[in-house]
Parts: structure tokens; C-alpha cells; sequence
């Protein structure tokens, strides 16, 4: 009988202790995910200096049919690597998943995140999350359509099947606006354009006060015809965009700038 007790209470107590290591560990995941669950902008300075993470690592996240050109990425790396202060390094990881079913809207968006991200900010490692998605936007009409966003602090969405069916899938076009829209949603997640209403530039000389958040100077990345544009307009943006024979950057007087002021390059 005494044997049995003790045996008894031994379970109990391995029970209780087991409960409490998963509830720990489940509440270490959800203060990990509530890191990358916040407002756009708010964590440019942890992106862009070594203040609080000493490295980065971005998820992209796609269907077999819908991932970027290799060019692209190649790009992308180059692109993050010169913005970004991380002694420790920038790593890329690709994750592929099925289709979603699209047209999908922003909270549709957030609900694939939740399913299908993998990495979170962890340490002194800040991850970002990017979704070439498989849909269109639900918010496209007859003639506008919008090809990425920005919607939380490390959370970017590519519309990857619009930008496929708006360059007729020809490659050079595609490399291009896959280029453009992806660079123009990691400067919104750096906080530009006034994402905080902490430009270091006073009232309207950086944003362009008619397409709020964007910036006023055409030819920068931060335009806002790199976001969202009429059907009308993508040819002769597409035009505009190869004839400068390289992906817009960063305007040198104003963007780069608020990125230096925020520890970047």
C-alpha cells in the first residue's frame, strides 16, 4: 500500500512537472512570435543596427510555381547586405509550401503567416518573414492592382501571381518588378517613409504628402507607383524602370539618410 503511494504521488509530481515545461516553452514561443507581431516601422532600428541584434535572418515563403527569379534573390542579398549593420551575418532561408487560395486580404494574409512561418526573432537574431503569395490582392479592381505590402514590423507580402500575370511571365520584366516590389516593401519594414512619423525631414520635403508614406522624388525606390499602380501606368513604369538598366535605389538626400540616422548604412 505504502508502495503503491508513493509510486502514485511520484506520477503526480512527474505530471506536474512535465505541464510546467510545456507551458513554458509554450509561453517562450509566444513572447518569441509577439517580437514579430508588431506595428510597421517599429522595428527599423533593430533591422538596420547591431544595437540590439548582431545578425539577421530572412524566411521567404512560396509555392512551387510562384518562386522568384534566382536573379531576384541574388539581389535581394546584395541589396539587404549593403543596407544593414549585422556583424554576425544576414542568412536566407526558403521555405515552400502548397497554394493558398487566393484572392486573399490582409488578415488572410496574417492567417498564412501564423500557419506557415518558421523562424522568429530569437537572441541577438532579428528574423523577417516574406510571402510570395500564390493570389492576387482582393483589394485589385478592372484597373489597379497592387503588387506587395508591408503589414507588420518583419512581415512582407508579395503578390507573386500578380506580378507573373502583369509581365506575361517574360523574365526580364519579371526579375524587374519582382526586384523593385520587394526592395520597395523592405524599405516600408525600415521605416521609410515616415512609417513612425519620425522622418529627420520636416513636413513635405521627404513624403510625398499625396501618396502618404511614399517618397516625392520619382525615381526612388520609395515612389509610390512601386507599390501599387493602374494597369494603364505598369507599361510605361516597366518602360521607365529598364531604362535605367539597374533597380531603383534609395534616394541618397532623403531615404538614405533616415536610414543612417537609424544605425544603417
Amino acid at each position: 500500500m505504502i508502495c503503491f503511494i508513493k509510486k502514485f504521488a511520484f506520477i503526480i509530481l512527474l505530471s506536474v512537472i512535465t505541464f510546467s515545461c510545456k507551458e513554458d516553452q509554450d509561453n517562450q514561443g509566444q513572447q518569441s512570435r509577439a517580437e514579430n507581431r508588431k506595428a510597421l516601422g517599429s522595428s527599423a532600428e533593430d533591422l538596420l543596427s547591431d544595437d540590439n541584434y548582431k545578425s539577421m535572418t530572412v524566411e521567404m515563403v512560396y509555392s512551387p510555381a510562384y518562386r522568384p527569379t534566382q536573379q531576384t534573390l541574388d539581389g535581394f542579398t546584395s541589396f539587404i547586405n549593403a543596407r544593414v549593420n549585422k556583424p554576425d551575418g544576414v542568412s536566407f532561408i526558403e521555405t515552400i509550401i502548397s497554394d493558398q487560395n487566393g484572392p486573399f486580404s490582409i488578415s488572410q494574409i496574417r492567417n498564412i503567416e501564423n500557419e506557415q512561418r518558421t523562424i522568429y526573432t530569437q537572441g541577438d537574431d532579428i528574423a523577417v518573414y516574406v510571402y510570395f503569395a500564390s493570389g492576387n490582392a482582393n483589394s485589385d479592381t478592372s484597373t489597379t492592382v497592387t503588387l506587395g505590402s508591408a503589414y507588420q514590423n518583419t512581415s512582407i507580402v508579395i503578390y507573386e501571381k500578380t506580378l507573373q500575370e502583369v509581365t506575361n511571365n517574360i523574365q526580364d520584366d519579371l526579375t524587374t518588378l519582382e526586384a523593385t516590389t520587394l526592395h520597395h516593401e523592405f524599405g516600408h519594414i525600415f521605416g521609410l517613409v515616415n512609417i513612425q512619423n519620425d522622418d529627420i525631414h520636416p513636413g513635405d520635403k521627404h513624403e510625398d504628402l499625396d501618396h502618404q508614406k511614399h517618397c516625392i522624388i520619382n525615381d526612388c525606390l520609395m515612389y509610390f507607383e512601386a507599390q501599387s499602380i493602374t494597369k494603364d501606368n505598369l507599361k510605361a513604369r516597366l518602360q521607365r524602370l529598364k531604362a535605367l538598366q539597374n533597380i531603383p535605389s534609395f534616394d541618397l538626400d532623403f531615404c538614405i539618410e533616415d536610414l543612417q540616422a537609424k544605425g544603417g548604412n
